[in-house]
């Protein structure tokens, strides 16, 4: 499903950044976390472990980070329900925006 609502310059400048800012906070959770999880290694197998855990969460990353304008509002309600944005950080976006990532976050 993908959305055709437009976007106001000074509204993809916002999304943008709300974009960035997530991003940032995910992959540096992610670090934070790859961190710890290489301390434990104590075998091969904790390596292949581990390999596979970064192949999906990149995967899952790759693919959740996608600004095209189709697929913002999508990618804005899931950032929100992983807690990687706050419905307040989008107050700058229209009304009909809001209402589709707010009401989105509940499905």
């Amino acid at each position: 499903m993908v959305s055709n609502i437009e976007w106001t310059t000074k509204e993809r400048e916002v999304a943008q950044e709300i974009f960035d800012r997530a991003y940032e906070r995910e992959t540096g959770a992610l670090v934070e976390e790859i961190r710890d999880k290489a301390s434990l290694i104590a075998k091969l197998e904790d390596v292949w472990q581990l390999h596979d855990y970064l192949s999906a969460k990149r995967h899952n990353i790759d693919g959740k980070y996608d600004f095209r304008d189709a697929y913002l509002v999508f990618v804005f309600s899931q950032l929100v329900k992983e807690g990687w944005v706050e419905l307040n950080e989008l107050e700058d976006l229209s009304q009909d925006k809001l209402k589709k990532i707010s009401a989105l976050t509940r499905m």
